[in-house]
């Protein structure tokens, strides 16, 4: 049995999504930027696709630009606001996904702005309370935060901190490469300076992304050459990504409700069948509160085989994480469990759940942990 619950890192492509790439890659294979009708054919089909993101996020099409996806974006928002908007410091916090951790730390490091880091609460929450003392004593700040926390899945108030920086001069990046096509964002209520996305967290494929620009700001390319994507990110664009991305975007819109409900009840299900069934474990973050319904992250109970559990569980043809994919080549720990003080003789485990899985998977899952911890004690 082949169990698939690592969705946070990457999401299988949706049928449809592969089909509309499959077509574009052996029938619209024209330039974009070529005058003939073969590249007018393929320039159609991006501004389409420019056009169904921005419908989707109630914004003008002119605010999207397509990029290489979520880590692009982040680099794009934050070092463009440093070069072009005179941003000279920002607040963020320890525990963001490291495209912005390492972004502002380049930065810091060169001495081209001053950090900020809100304080935490004992659950990995910010501190809305310091963050909001932060903006007023730092006007004409960037802020720069995830929506979702990749690794715990806890989730700021998008609105209430959209709303503290605009109320107090102060520019707000936020990442959604984990929120994007799981909550649905309507940016003419929710006021953003800047917001990243990533298509293959939504079903979509790989390499590709987008940003959100507001229209007010106005920032120089990134990456520089062709005048592609209105001159804001040069490079011959990823056609059938962008296509396969517009696509993916529309059907999660489109299911959100049903997804959302039966993605739910898979995270409360596994919470209560490891309370009932592993006794001793305790979850990271705030999973049962203001947390994205797609992510648990699990402390096991400590055991000797703590440090094989990712690996005993991929022998058995379980799929999930210690933390985010991005770092899974670093020899060191977890960054954001780390700064949570969370307890390291334990086995911290990330399950991250798609529309495709069920309630039997889960029962698999647990049952498979159950087993590895009574075999452990034992060992002993």
């Amino acid at each position: 049995m082949k169990i698939y619950l690592d969705n946070a890192a990457t999401t299988p492509v949706h049928p449809d999504v592969a089909a509309v790439m499959a077509k574009v890659i052996s029938e619209d294979y024209g330039n974009p930027s070529s005058t003939h009708s073969h590249g007018v054919k393929v320039r159609a089909l991006i501004e389409d696709a420019r056009k169904k993101v921005a419908n989707l996020l109630n914004v003008s099409p002119g605010e999207i630009f397509f990029t290489s996806g979520g880590t692009e974006a982040d680099n794009m928002a934050i070092r463009c606001s440093v070069d072009d908007l005179g941003v000279k410091h920002v607040i963020s916090s320890k525990i963001e996904h490291h495209a912005l951790t390492h972004t502002l730390e380049d930065l810091h490091k060169r001495g081209r702005i001053s950090l900020s880091y809100v304080n935490l609460l004992h659950d990995g929450h910010i501190d809305t309370v310091h963050l909001e003392t932060l903006v007023k004593e730092n006007p004409g700040s960037l802020v720069a935060l995830l929506h979702a926390n990749n690794e715990l899945g806890n989730m700021i108030d998008i609105d209430e901190v959209a709303k503290l920086c605009n109320q107090n001069s102060c520019w707000f990046h936020c990442d959604t490469v984990q929120t994007m096509g799981h909550y649905p964002l309507d940016l003419q209520k929710t006021k953003l300076s800047f917001a990243a996305a990533a298509a293959h967290k939504f079903n979509g494929p790989k390499g590709i992304g987008f940003i959100y620009i507001n229209s007010e700001n106005k920032i120089k390319p990134l990456i520089t050459g062709g005048s592609q994507e209105r001159n804001m990110r040069a490079g011959t664009e990823n056609v059938y990504g962008i296509a396969g991305l517009a696509k993916a975007l529309e059907i999660a819109y489109e299911y959100f409700e049903t997804d959302h409900k039966h993605i739910l009840e898979l995270k409360n299900y596994m919470i209560q069948k490891l309370r009932d069934e592993v006794p001793g474990v305790t979850f990271n973050g705030d999973p049962e509160g203001r947390s994205l319904y797609t992510v648990l992250n699990v402390s096991l109970p400590p055991s000797p085989y703590t440090e094989m559990m990712l690996f005993k569980l991929d022998i058995e043809g379980i799929s999930c994480s210690g933390g985010s994919a991005c770092s899974s080549g670093s020899n060191v720990g977890s960054h954001v469990l780390a700064e949570l003080n969370i307890p390291t003789d334990r086995a911290n485990v990330r399950f991250s759940f798609g529309h495709q899985n069920t309630k039997e998977e889960i029962d698999f899952v647990v049952g498979k942990l159950k087993e590895m911890l009574v075999e452990s004690l034992l060992a002993k």
